[in-house]
């Protein structure tokens, strides 16, 4: 199986619960799509299971955005797949924590 080193970047949050820095690299099978990576992310961090998106849906959670090449990726389906950029490594993809209020 073919696959690609993917950085992520989390919001602080996440980075406490799972014990990690702000970016963490993941080997995640081809195609690169948000629905891999974050398999990929819950897998190796069963804690994070739940917190970016619902158990059962897969929905992504209200609060959370993704983010790639300055692009929001949120309302993008989940297997669409990723700009290139992300794949070679060169951009990160991003989980970011939206803020609501005003």
């Amino acid at each position: 199986m073919k696959t690609a080193v993917i950085r992520v970047e989390l919001p602080y949050h996440l980075q406490n619960l799972a014990r990690v820095g702000a970016e963490v690299s993941l080997e995640v099978p081809l195609p690169i799509t948000a629905a891999a990576i974050l398999d990929t992310l819950e897998a190796r961090y069963p804690m994070l299971c739940g917190t970016i998106r619902d158990h059962v849906t897969k929905q992504r959670r209200p609060f959370l955005r993704y983010f790639a090449c300055q692009q929001d990726l949120s309302h993008d389906p989940t297997d669409t797949p990723l700009p290139k950029a992300v794949v070679s490594g060169v951009e990160p993809f991003i989980i970011w924590g939206a803020l609501a209020g005003g």
